[in-house]
């Protein structure tokens, strides 16, 4: 139980061991600094110390309690993160696993990756320098991981030696400051004693300033208040100071580093960000390394990774480095030869549930029980207080919460791993203590764990809140069904994963886990009928695809795959089409694609539509949405779309545009106002189409207005546009050549034929050409109107050795 909740900042465990610095400290550690300071001799030692005492501090990396006696060097254990730059900081309203589930499915190609010690260094593309960066990611990605490493790098002299100081404040610690009134330099001075020497403000040293936690922040961070603060020793309040120091008036040379969950990500402004970049946890590479590091049998580290390939649900956790961590906590000991006995955790509740034990009785081993008096009474008020706080939507806790659940203060400082506690004298500012727990999927669990055996051990409903009233008695199928209704009323999906948990706590096998840790006076397993019986009806009435296929995860963790296992029969054997399926069963197409391990190349309403009436088709792509968003490329050739079915279309891909990169409309009734639709999605700065095709597709001139106007604001991704047989006439190509002659169009191919097209329109293609030369390759106007005059053109542009033109079609 010791490691479940973690210390949140503690003195460094390394001095609790020698540790040899000798080893992990570069050979130039000292020429690095002394190239980086001034030669003043005071600054220069003070520089030093600092640097020092950050390397002493974040050298180790402490997984569970800090109480360990063999802490691990960071250095020894850090496995590189997959990061990449994101689009924007917008927030989302997905809980987290959800988010994880859906990145899983994307490969490392897609995006730009980003090393931690990079963030600062502009892409070959970017010109502006970058001051302010955002990094976001889900609770447990390795944000906070990161930063140490980071830190740790430039204070033994490896990374970013142009910066002098860096300073770290996480919003925990500014937290217990959020009512004081005092000047940035006070503040500092506080934090880091030893820079009271040094003139930080005389911009001789070029300063980082790291905001750890932004979801954490209790402090009012007001971006449109007035007051202006520039001068660093000038008193303030802590928002205003930091409002004004990330909006570049205070200390405008200095770096600005904050991560956040991606709920909180958007209360920075977009103004205030240079760069937003996320952490998108291990890629499946980086999670079998992580495995080799902490475990050192080889043997064990492949087994324990290939039973995880062997549950889709627990691999794609493995993104996430503190589920890696839990997951190796649990196999090492499972799958060793001394304790093999025992059913091998497959779903989520099985690895939390063998967790919980591992941890309690890992606190007995260590003797803590002398001081507890009840370790059952114990872990259910961890348990309550758990579930109340989630509810309420909070994760870090204080010592006025631990008592409202009865949890005597000292008794917490017991379960030191469980409970995590700061102790200001750090830094000699507070006596406060602030609680989390390590990971928000722990107290998820144990939240299920207190409504599961508050309803086992005393028929309590604990979504009934009327107290004082006496409690009516409910049914564990009562409570499954209120807690699938208030999952789903949930706007931001915060007890989806408290919903799996519950449910899976209900399975015989999970309960006989239980027993040898708390007393359950009822045993459940007569009401899971019912409990999916009613699952299955939400699903067919639920539109939301992230709502649908949380409760297909939660059917999973029932052990029912009837709806899934029907639906991958159909797919293997190619009658899909063939079948008339009900909404329920349209959701587990969308369930069964979206959770597969192949990555979703293709979408082909070919293969769903059984060659029904516009009606049906409009049917396939509104349930088959959340398909068609993670598809890479879109097939929809001669399936007889009209611009009503654009609407649903466009839908989807407005939603995720930076996904698609092919999107075939060929020989469809489109039309003009079809390809409007298709264009608010083509003028989105996210979206990232290469290849357009609208082959006969009843587009005029008019289409060409919206559809230029969209690539003209967005021209940079485009490669390949096909728009033959289509009226588009010399004035359609006239339009189309005010978006080749940009010079960020990076077009291609452009293929025109049966366009209608004349000399007069040969004239404009080749003056745009002229004046943008580097990018089109392969120009296609077989069947038009064009003379010798215009053929002359268009030869000379390809014979020319200056233009890039390699092709042209005419006959």
């Amino acid at each position: 139980m010791t490691r479940m909740l973690r210390r949140v900042i503690t003195e460094p465990v390394c001095k609790r061991r020698k540790i040899d610095q000798s080893k992990n400290q570069p050979q130039n550690f000292n020429a690095n600094m002394d190239s980086a300071f001034s030669n003043d001799s005071k600054p220069h030692e003070v520089l030093r110390t600092f640097k020092s005492n950050l390397r002493k501090k974040f050298e180790c990396l402490c997984e569970g309690t800090s109480d360990e006696r063999n802490p691990t060097l960071l250095n020894e254990i850090y496995t590189e993160l997959y990061i990449t730059e994101s689009e924007s900081g917008e927030i989302s309203n997905e809980h987290e696993v959800r988010q994880i589930e859906t990145q899983s499915r994307r490969t490392a190609t897609e995006d730009t990756p980003i090393k931690c010690n990079d963030i600062f260094k502009a892409l070959p593309a970017q010109d502006k320098p970058i001051r302010s960066v955002l990094t976001k990611g889900v609770a447990g990605i390795g944000k906070t991981v990161s930063v140490q490493k980071f830190i740790l790098d430039w204070a033994e002299g490896k990374e970013n030696q142009d910066v002098q100081l860096i300073f770290p404040l996480p919003f925990r610690e500014i937290n217990l400051m959020k009512n004081q009134t005092l000047s940035l330099l006070h503040l500092l001075h506080l934090f880091f004693p030893e820079t009271k020497e040094l003139e930080i403000s005389s911009g001789e040293y070029k300063v980082l300033f790291i905001f750890d936690g932004l979801d954490e922040c209790r402090v009012s961070l007001d971006f449109h208040s007035s007051v202006r603060l520039c001068d660093v020793s000038e008193s303030a309040s802590v928002d205003v100071m930091l409002t004004n120091l990330m909006k570049g008036n205070l200390l405008p040379s200095a770096l600005i580093w904050i991560t956040s969950r991606p709920a909180a990500a958007d209360l920075i402004p977009s103004e205030c960000v240079d760069r937003v970049t996320e952490v998108r946890g291990f890629t499946d590479k980086q999670k079998e390394e992580y495995f080799s590091k902490r475990i050192s049998d080889e043997s064990l580290a492949n087994r324990i990774i290939s039973h995880l390939k062997s549950s889709r649900s627990l691999y794609i956790m493995c993104h996430i480095p503190v589920f890696c961590w839990i997951s190796a906590t649990v196999l090492e000991r499972m799958l060793s030869e001394a304790e093999s006995e025992g059913e091998i955790p497959k779903t989520l509740t099985q690895m939390y549930t063998h967790f919980l034990i591992i941890q309690t009785n890992i606190k007995h081993q260590k003797d803590y029980e002398k001081k507890v008096k009840n370790d059952e009474d114990m872990i259910f008020k961890l348990a309550k207080l758990s579930f109340e706080q989630l509810v309420k939507g909070n994760l870090i806790f204080y010592d006025e919460d631990l008592r409202e659940c009865g949890i005597d203060v000292a008794e917490a400082s017991v379960y030191s791993g469980l409970c995590t506690q700061i102790f200001r004298e750090e830094f000699g500012l507070y006596q406060g203590k602030v609680y989390c727990f390590v990971h928000l999927s722990i107290q998820e669990h144990l939240a299920a764990l207190y409504a599961h055996i508050s309803i086992t051990n005393n028929k309590r409903n604990v979504f009934n809140k009327a107290r004082k009233s006496p409690q009516v008695e409910t049914s564990i199928s009562e409570l499954h069904q209120r807690a699938v209704d208030e999952s789903l009323r949930s706007k931001n999906g915060h007890l989806d994963l408290f919903l799996r948990f519950l449910l899976g706590l209900s399975l015989e096998s999970n309960q006989n886990l239980l027993g040898g840790l708390m007393t359950q006076t009822v045993r459940s397993s007569h009401s899971n009928e019912k409990t999916v019986e009613y699952i299955k009806k939400k699903i067919s009435s639920t539109r939301s695809s992230e709502k649908y296929i949380n409760l297909f995860h939660c059917l999973n963790e029932l052990g029912d795959g009837s709806l899934v296992e029907e639906i991958q029969h159909h797919l293997k054997s190619g009658t899909l089409c063939r079948t008339k399926l009900s909404s329920s069963q349209w959701s587990a197409v969308a369930f069964v694609m979206l959770t597969s391990e192949d990555e979703l190349k293709e979408f082909k309403l070919s293969d769903f539509d059984r060659g029904g009436n516009k009606a049906e088709r409009l049917k396939v792509l509104r349930n088959l949405q959340p398909v068609i968003r993670e598809s890479r490329s879109v097939q929809l050739s001669q399936c007889k779309i009209t611009d009503e079915v654009c609407v649903a279309l466009t839908s989807a891909l407005r939603s995720n545009p930076s996904h698609l990169k092919h999107l075939d409309l060929n020989y469809n009734n489109v039309g003009d106002s079809g390809v409007k639709l298709i264009s608010t999605v083509l003028e989105n700065p996210h979206c990232k189409l290469e290849t357009l095709t609208l082959r006969r597709c009843k587009i005029t001139d008019e289409g060409c207005v919206a559809l230029t106007s969209a690539l003209r604001s967005n021209p940079s991704h485009l490669r390949h546009l096909d728009l033959s047989y289509n009226n588009v006439g010399d004035s359609g190509v006239k339009l189309i050549s005010t978006v080749l002659e940009n010079p960020h169009c990076k077009l291609e191919t452009l293929e025109l034929r049966w366009c209608k097209i004349t000399d007069e329109g040969c004239v404009a293609l080749t003056s745009a050409l002229r004046s943008n030369p580097s990018h089109l390759r392969h120009l296609d106007l077989f069947g038009n109107k064009v003379r010798d005059s215009g053929v002359k053109l268009l030869y000379e542009l390809r014979d020319d050795p200056h233009y890039k033109l390699e092709t042209v079609g005419i006959w």
